[in-house]
């Protein structure tokens, strides 16, 4: 039996996470996959250590608008393909999904799930993504497949996940039918990874504003998972957040499974 570590991490930007030491936590820390989401940088933007770390295969997935989104997948595991996007075109067109069929007989789905905070516009946009989305995910359960989706979801599920859910009642992301969607989500057949491991502990964050010194007064959100199918939950060990990294406005995500 063979343990295998998983990390997902909203990067803000690849470039301004390596400014803040991205390879060298990647070359301390290890994992065996790395899902990122809002890599927002072209390939002949950035490095070629950027685009494939030393000892890493790599894929990719890019927005048409420069400077927005994107998702990739860093792994030092055996590839059998590569999907992108979910059939939703202008969420494609934003480089929001990359699944990774590994030959050891797993696969890995990076999502970045769109925010609703900027407008009105962008929030029905968000509500038509998880229309779609819902759909998508009942159909990777049929594969019956270990199946997990890491990544930013923008959506704080319970009032444990986030900060002050009184006064964030109204706001995008802890909007009660968004949390009524991520409950329909798991009663689809996902498992929260965090949850099942942690059950109710609470201040467990993975991002944090950047005002009124957020981060400093550990006043978070808990947005970014691993919702695994019931094949893959079987095979997860541990699960937990690495607050203290500092790449970004995001924590990493680590998961410890059983390769099947």
């Amino acid at each position: 039996m063979t343990d295998l570590t998983l990390c997902t991490l909203n990067c803000n930007g690849i470039r301004a996470a390596k400014k803040r030491g991205f390879h060298k936590w990647l070359r301390k820390t290890n994992p065996d996959a790395l899902a990122l989401q809002e890599v927002r940088a072209r390939p002949e933007q950035v490095d070629d250590e950027d685009i494939s770390p030393a000892g890493y295969n790599s894929r990719w997935v890019i927005a048409e608008k420069k400077g927005y989104s994107g998702v990739a997948m860093y792994s030092k595991l055996d590839v059998d393909r590569y999907s992108v996007g979910t059939g939703l075109g202008w969420s494609d067109a934003e480089g929001r999904y990359l699944r990774t069929d590994f030959e050891a007989g797993f696969s890995v789905c990076s999502l970045y799930l769109p925010s609703g905070s900027s407008s009105e516009e962008r929030q029905t946009s968000k509500y038509a993504f998880m229309d779609h989305f819902m759909k998508f995910a009942r159909k990777l359960l049929k594969e019956e497949r270990p199946i997990v989706i890491v990544g930013d979801l923008n959506i704080a599920h319970e009032n444990i996940d986030i900060h002050n859910p009184k006064s964030n009642a109204k706001s995008s992301g802890f909007l009660p039918d968004e949390r009524a969607w991520f409950t329909k989500l798991l009663k689809q057949g996902w498992v929260d990874v965090f949850r099942e491991q942690h059950g109710d502990d609470p201040g467990k964050y993975s991002w944090w504003s950047n005002r009124g010194r957020a981060r400093e007064l550990d006043r978070g959100w808990r947005i970014d998972y691993a919702l695994a199918s019931p094949q893959f939950a079987k095979l997860v060990t541990d699960c937990w957040i690495e607050k203290d990294a500092g790449l970004s406005d995001h924590a990493p995500v680590w998961t410890r499974f059983t390769a099947p």
